[in-house]
């Protein structure tokens, strides 16, 4: 038969976790404390061997894990945080079918210590501020779960239920959980010590937190002073003090400093209220805040603006008469000259005009705009009105801060009709495409000309990509643009043109350069394992994608090294090499292709050996005890690609703790073929590391590994008197049976849903122990009536061939605890599935409808005629009232002791009117007890 597989993957966890539960819809929940380490590992089965991923979901904040997937079966994080709560998903693929994938979700438990804050009435503030008056006491706290708060005065908890002052409750619109105190026209006694409490019930073992604040008649809030101007203009290099005075507030504020929106200067020093910044740079400018917090009303709250002045590049701007559309200087003609600097703050600049360095006043022919609204804020012009010849001279702009020390900056513009010409810019011959290497250096040159010569701006053409420095355009003052280890990326049109300033403010002139990146061709595949049978023809070929220059100068075919000259064909688009495979060319083959700027290499491992083996997980009960503390383990395994080479003839075993080698004979495996192979004489509990390897005629393919790991618990259950609580997380080799809609769920008392619904379901194990476990079906949405759950047993009897004198048949008892209360109960069947017989299996018992609130005893007897399963299922009734479970199963050899028994059901009816039990046996439906 073919044995291929697809994938099935369950979550198991490790770690620190406080409780693994299920919530109302049969998700599996992981609760860990914050900090601590969480350990997940995704099971998995399937064959060919699945492939695992993980990836995670939102929780209460996204921390970005989804764009980072880990390809391994165990997730580990160290010290783990809130924000990394949510749904964490393993994907197990093996290329078979459908993707198996299961979720688990992660809540990260934690409890911070409560915030507590005091506030009054605004209308009450007229008086003073806490006599005779409405006070609220706000406890604020993060927390999950949701915390539980207990408020005192001194060390007596306050119950609104006794006490007509006070009210508590839950205000609406808050951030975390919020309970307020609300204190009723203060009284004498409300003048006293406030504790705020909150615990989360020690889950996870967090420990309860408090706060306490005491009332007085002279609690007030902050009030705060400021020692500055809320906007503060300095020069570069003095030290600055920023002084917060605290005029009211009890109990005495705290007060603290900080910027926005960056973090305080490192040379700042904060000191009773007083921020001081040493020599100062235009870097700390920014918004500084003072803050008062003494957790009565709202915080007191100052802000600076810090300016520190500093001033840029000056540059200038030349514009002809526009009117006329003019790009020269024309006698007759209007003319303005711009100046303007990068300064901070920018309004406190002064500009000075100067004519030949003599002062410039306003005339009719010269007028001077302090801030030109025709070009960028913080500009000035100087218009020149009819030019006549006495306007042609120098002109020099001054800029600077009046009384700063911070020195002037100028800018002198010779104005004269020879003085000034339009600009030209133009590629240099040769220069219209540069090539160059991948990795090396270019120059794109544009060469300008014109007085003044203006400055010259590059920036991609021909694609909506930055420049490589980041920037959108770069400036240059020559035209020339360097560029350094080019990548392919760059490849492209660029464009070069003049700025508007340091010149005539006319329109651009442009040009384009065109960059040519060259680099060695791109090759499929880089590799590639080739097997074949000996004494067949092999072609490998060598695929160019890309290449710059596409034309190939040369391609090379190597074997381990060594040339092929005698095979070597001329150069061709796509190469390739055809050639016999026999024992003696095996080995690694190169296609070296060259087109003269570098070359690359095509590689193949050409052989005739075989793929590997691959082992088979899904082996059920591959261990069988022998006598002496033996046991033997049944080692199943496929073959891969089994037709690509030559005829495989054999496999080696080689156990590896022992030392021991031999070969077996397996003619021929097909693909997807099933083979076994029985390890004898292994000493319990010993563990074995397998290999294997497959033999040709004429090779050995790779040795494959895995590791034999003897577990007696559950891989190989015995019917006994054990009877199985599911107080162990592996539920006693129990498992969910793929074929239902949904799971079972373990429970006890202490992880149940706390808002579940009391009418159904059991509170404790049939024991009456809180801690002791069960499992249930959860009947809650997303259920609907019909849907089913179905638990597996392990298999029995495995080693059991035929019964006593000759029977074929062993006769086993089937007992366990049923619990089937709530007015929405559907049914719980149990069924005996043999091995070898039916996938399905022989519905032994069944129940349905509301049993009342006890724990009930069914014992049944079945024959199986061969190894067997028990498997039970609980089907969802008409209603969320319908909860179903099951503790104490036992499968023992014999007939059950009928013990209070009715009939031959095995059940124990303990109230009549609940009783309604149909019993089946082999022929079909049997008594039924009403």
């Amino acid at each position: 038969g073919v044995y291929w597989a697809p994938a099935n993957a369950q979550i198991s966890h490790a770690g620190q976790a406080c409780v693994v539960k299920e919530d109302n819809i049969s998700e599996r929940i992981y609760t860990i404390r914050e900090g601590d380490r969480l350990e997940l590992q995704c099971l998995v089965k399937g064959h060919p061997q699945p492939q695992v991923r993980w990836t995670k979901t939102a929780g209460s904040a996204s921390d970005k894990f989804q764009e980072t997937s880990i390809y391994n079966e165990t997730l580990r994080i160290e010290g783990i945080q809130r924000v990394q709560g949510g749904r964490y998903y393993c994907k197990a693929d093996n290329g078979v079918g459908v993707a198996a994938i299961k979720s688990i979700r992660v809540d990260v438990q934690y409890l911070d210590k409560p915030v507590l804050t005091v506030h009054q009435t605004i209308s009450d503030v007229r008086g003073s501020y806490y006599q005779e008056k409405t006070v609220f006491l706000r406890c604020t706290v993060n927390s999950n779960p949701p915390a539980r708060f207990i408020w005192k005065r001194g060390n007596t908890p306050i119950e609104q239920s006794k006490d007509t002052g006070v009210d508590i409750y839950e205000p609406l619109y808050t951030q975390g959980e919020t309970k307020v105190l609300k204190l009723k026209n203060l009284r004498p006694k409300d003048f006293a010590n406030y504790t705020c409490e909150v615990t989360v019930r020690n889950v996870c073992d967090i420990p309860e937190s408090s706060v306490t604040f005491r009332l007085t008649n002279a609690t007030t809030p902050p009030a705060l002073r400021l020692s500055v101007n809320e906007t503060l203009v300095v020069d570069p290099g003095k030290d600055v003090t920023l002084s917060c005075e605290v005029t009211a507030g009890f109990p005495k504020p705290t007060v603290s400093w900080s910027r926005y929106p960056n973090p305080l200067p490192r040379n700042s020093l904060v000191r009773n209220g007083t921020l001081t910044l040493r020599s100062v740079t235009p870097a700390d400018s920014g918004f500084y805040n003072c803050t008062a917090v003494n957790n009565v009303g709202n915080p007191a709250k100052r802000n600076v603006n810090l300016l520190v002045r500093s001033m840029g590049n000056l540059t200038f701007q030349i514009t002809p008469d526009s009117n006329k559309d003019s790009e020269s200087i024309q006698m007759g003609r209007d003319l303005k000259l711009s100046c303007h600097v990068d300064a901070q703050p920018q309004d406190k600049v002064n500009y000075t005009w100067y004519k030949n360095a003599a002062l410039v006043y306003n005339s009719d022919s010269l007028i001077v705009l302090r801030s030109d609204p025709d070009m960028a804020p913080g500009t000035s012009s100087l218009e020149i009105v009819d030019m006549k010849f006495r306007d042609q001279a120098t002109y020099s702009c001054v800029a600077n801060f009046p009384g700063s020390t911070v020195p002037e900056l100028r800018v002198d513009v010779n104005i004269t009709q020879s003085s000034v010409t339009p600009p030209i810019l133009t590629v240099p011959a040769g220069g219209q495409v540069v090539s160059v290497r991948e990795g090396g250096s270019a120059d794109l040159v544009c060469l300008v000309d014109g007085k003044p010569r203006p400055p010259v701006l590059w920036s991609r053409a021909d694609k909506d990509l930055p420049m490589p420095t980041g920037e959108w355009a770069v400036e240059t003052r020559n035209g020339r643009l360097r560029l350094t280890n080019v990548t392919r990326d760059l490849m492209g049109s660029y464009r070069c043109q003049t700025a508007p300033y340091n010149g005539l403010n006319i329109k651009p002139r442009q040009a384009q350069v065109q960059l040519n990146v060259q680099y060695a061709p791109v090759l499929d595949p880089v590799f590639q394992d080739v097997r074949s049978p000996n004494y067949q023809f092999v072609t490998l070929r060598c695929l160019i994608q890309k290449s710059n220059p596409a034309r190939v100068a040369s391609v090379r075919w190597v074997r381990n090294g060594e040339p092929l000259s005698s095979l070597t064909p001329n150069p061709q688009e796509n190469p390739q090499l055809k050639f016999k495979l026999d024992p003696s060319n095996n080995g690694t083959y190169e296609c070296r292709v060259s087109n003269g700027v570098g070359s690359s290499t095509c590689t193949f491992n050409v052989s005739s050996r075989p793929y590997n083996a691959e082992f088979y997980f899904d082996t059920p009960n591959p261990i069988r005890i022998q006598k002496v503390n033996n046991y033997s383990y049944n080692l199943q395994w496929t073959q891969r690609e089994p037709a690509a080479t030559d005829r495989i003839i054999g496999y080696w075993v080689n156990v590896r703790t022992v030392g021991r080698t031999h070969q077996i004979d397996k003619k021929e495996p097909v693909k997807g073929g099933l083979m076994s192979y029985t390890l004898t004489d292994l000493k319990i509990p010993v563990s074995y590391e397998i290999r294997l390897a497959p033999i040709t005629t004429y090779s050995t393919g790779d040795y494959v590994s895995r590791t034999i790991q003897y577990s007696e618990p559950y891989i190989y259950p015995r019917p006994s008197d054990h009877v199985c609580g599911f107080e162990d997380e592996r539920i006693c080799g129990f498992s969910q049976d793929r074929g239902d809609k949904f799971d079972w769920t373990r429970q006890n008392h202490l992880t149940q849903n706390p808002k579940r619904s009391s009418n159904t379901g059991p509170e404790m194990d049939r024991s009456g122990n809180k801690e002791g476990y069960y499992m249930y079906i959860e009947a809650s949405r997303p259920r609907v009536a019909g849907d089913n759950a179905r638990l597996l047993s392990p298999l029995y009897n495995v080693t059991a061939a035929r019964g006593p004198k000759g029977s074929s048949r062993h006769p086993y008892c089937v007992s366990f605890f049923y619990h089937m209360k709530g007015k929405h109960i559907g049914s719980l069947n149990v069924w005996l599935r043999v091995k070898s017989i039916a996938s399905v299996g022989d519905r032994v018992w069944t129940l349905d409808g509301n049993q009342g609130p006890d724990w009930i005893q069914a014992n049944i007897n079945v024959n199986p005629s061969g190894p067997f399963q028990v498997m039970f299922e609980a089907i969802r009734g008409s209603g969320y009232e319908g909860d179903i479970a099951i503790d104490d199963v036992s499968v023992t050899k014999g007939k059950c002791k009928q013990e209070n028994s009715v009939s031959n059901t095995g059940t124990v009816c303990i109230s009549q009117c609940y009783c309604r039990v149909k019993f089946i046996q082999d022929t079909g439906l049997g008594s039924v007890c009403i």
